[in-house]
């Protein structure tokens, strides 16, 4: 008997809307604080604003914009104490992660985060922040989907995805950058080796060094602007 597979149908309209706008956050062409203007959204991305009010509501629930009482949706702003307890959870999340994939991957899993790696090293000799950063989060993503635990892959994304905007704007120093580069480096050779303490350990590096590079940036923002943005 012949077994006929359908094709997999594409994402519904308001899940791709819901995807450029996750794009447009992380990547601060919708900055923090900032309205969503729905009619102007709705033109740049050729939809009408059923599908952009529905990728609205999903961005509400991963905690990416805050719906308020007649005034529309805005990009949620992070207060310092909200970057440092995130990072803090993540930072467990990340651990566990790690330990389980390096005992838990497969050569087919490997290997396909060595072809990304190599990707991401050649976005940025590039220079390409974009390219990078979408390679970048594929691999982490990657190595949580090897651990094999879905509770644990669904409470990762739920708190990643708070973080994206902070991490893509990390990667903006140089030598920051070069550094974060480095550790990729090494959490490839701990998957590789099936070794859990060094993931572990490198991961943590890697998360911690973002905190610190983002509060950092936080603090000299608030430091240069009148209002004292983030503190708190």
């Amino acid at each position: 008997m012949t077994v006929i597979k359908l094709p997999t149908p594409p994402a519904a309209l308001h899940e791709q809307v819901a995807q450029r706008l996750r794009q447009m956050l992380v990547e601060g062409q919708i900055a923090p604080g900032a309205k969503l203007n729905e009619r102007a959204l709705a033109e740049e991305l050729s939809v009408s604003r059923t599908p952009l009010r529905e990728a609205i509501k999903m961005l509400a629930a991963e905690g990416l914009v805050e719906l308020l009482p007649n005034r529309g949706a805005i990009a949620v702003e992070l207060t310092e104490a909200d970057i440092l307890n995130t990072f803090e959870v993540m930072a467990g999340l990340e651990g566990q992660s790690g330990e389980l994939a390096a005992q838990r991957i497969t050569d087919a899993e490997l290997s396909e985060i060595k072809a990304m790696h190599y990707e991401m090293l050649a976005a940025y000799t590039r220079r390409d922040l974009s390219a990078y950063y979408r390679l970048n989060a594929a691999i982490h993503r990657a190595i949580n989907a090897a651990a094999k635990n879905p509770v644990l892959t669904d409470t990762y994304n739920q708190v990643n995805a708070r973080l994206q905007a902070l991490r893509f704007r990390s990667n903006q120093d140089g030598e920051k950058w070069r550094r974060a580069m480095q550790e990729h480096d090494e959490m490839v050779a701990a998957l590789t080796a099936h070794d859990p303490a060094a993931m572990r350990a490198v991961l943590l590096a890697h998360l911690f060094n973002k905190r610190d590079v983002v509060i950092e940036q936080l603090r000299a923002e608030s430091a240069a602007s009148p209002s004292g943005r983030g503190q708190g």
